[in-house]
């Protein structure tokens, strides 16, 4: 589940954080990465634990419901959310159940939450017509769920600032997990019934050696990487960027070194999208044409072994670096 674009975020915060952190140690430092990186995967499950959280809750207002209605002679309410054949077999999920016990993940504390989203639910269009449906089917079960989590959940400001309480290291990470989540949820198979596998925490072994190898290489050649940088820079006074900015070209570079197999123009396009998230506004253009002309010195200096297309024009940076002053924090 932890992929690379997840390792890069991470890595950028605590690169930052390391060198705002004056007890600069860097076993502690790849200690954090690797916990933090831990934290997502417990977000990832907490998440899909709401989604039985809610499931339990609905069942509870239908058995409710179902009580009210023998005793005024009404029509008894419908079971078929409650008893969503998708979420049934994910409240069943051996792995998650596993997880859920392992690392006490529970959203009993937080009910309120849960409740407001069974009442955002039920109000909904779709609730509406996935209940008046005839479609029964274990698909349209399951696509009901993947509605509800992209309309309801994946941008509810409430169960953010909820997830938030719960674990700082998740306020950057819900928007990916996110799509994890989501991912999830479209390969439930009925077949594989409570076996069914939920996604890894790492793909495989390699994801995790590139977030070691990206930190470490990054923090042990800080001043050759930012020497090239200021070989690069056209003597613009170093100490005016803005000092995210200087943090993301360092990472970048050192990825362009460490990892021969990724191609130069994915660094940068990554970096680039890192600096419009966590710098300033102009910094994603500075850093697009800063981080061109340091890998062109690269490989034109036999440091890097790589190939990049032909500059069209001058690509190198044209304006002036986003000044200190304008940063923006963190």
């Amino acid at each position: 589940m932890i992929n690379r674009e997840l390792i890069r975020i991470k890595i950028v915060q605590l690169t930052y954080a390391y060198y705002q952190n004056g007890n600069r140690n860097i076993d502690n430092a790849e200690k954090e990465l690797l916990f933090s990186l831990s934290k997502a995967y417990d977000l990832y499950n907490t998440l899909l634990a709401l989604i039985v959280a809610v499931t339990q809750e609905e069942r509870l207002r239908v058995e409710i419901g179902i009580q009210r209605a023998k005793r005024e002679r009404k029509e008894e309410p419908s079971l078929r959310f409650a008893y969503n054949q998708f979420a049934v077999q994910l409240e069943e999920n051996r792995q998650l159940n596993e997880f859920m016990e392992a690392q006490k993940i529970t959203w009993r504390d937080d009910i309120e939450i849960v409740r407001k989203l069974c009442d955002q639910i039920e109000q909904s269009q779709m609730y509406q017509d996935y209940m008046a449906d005839e479609d029964t089917s274990y698909d349209a079960d399951r696509e009901i769920w993947r509605k509800i989590y992209r309309r309801l959940i994946q941008d509810n400001e409430d169960l953010e600032q909820i997830l938030e309480d719960k674990s700082l290291y998740w306020n950057d990470d819900k928007a990916i997990v996110d799509t994890f989540v989501l991912k999830t949820i479209k390969r439930f198979d009925p077949k594989n019934k409570s076996k069914q596998e939920l996604l890894p925490e790492y793909k495989d072994m390699e994801d995790k050696d590139f977030a070691c190898r990206l930190f470490r290489a990054t923090i042990l050649n800080s001043d050759t990487y930012q020497r090239y940088m200021s070989e690069t820079s056209r003597n613009w006074d170093f100490s005016r960027l803005a000092y995210m900015d200087v943090v993301i070209m360092q990472i970048a570079i050192a990825e362009m070194l460490t990892f021969p197999n990724i191609p130069v123009n994915v660094t940068i396009n990554e970096y680039v999208d890192l600096a419009k998230l966590y710098s300033t506004p102009r910094s994603g253009g500075y850093i697009n044409g800063m981080l061109d002309s340091i890998a062109r010195y690269l490989i034109d200096t036999g440091k890097m072994f790589k190939t990049m297309a032909a500059p069209k024009g001058n690509v190198a940076a044209e304006e002036e670096p986003a000044g200190e002053e304008n940063e923006s924090e963190e």
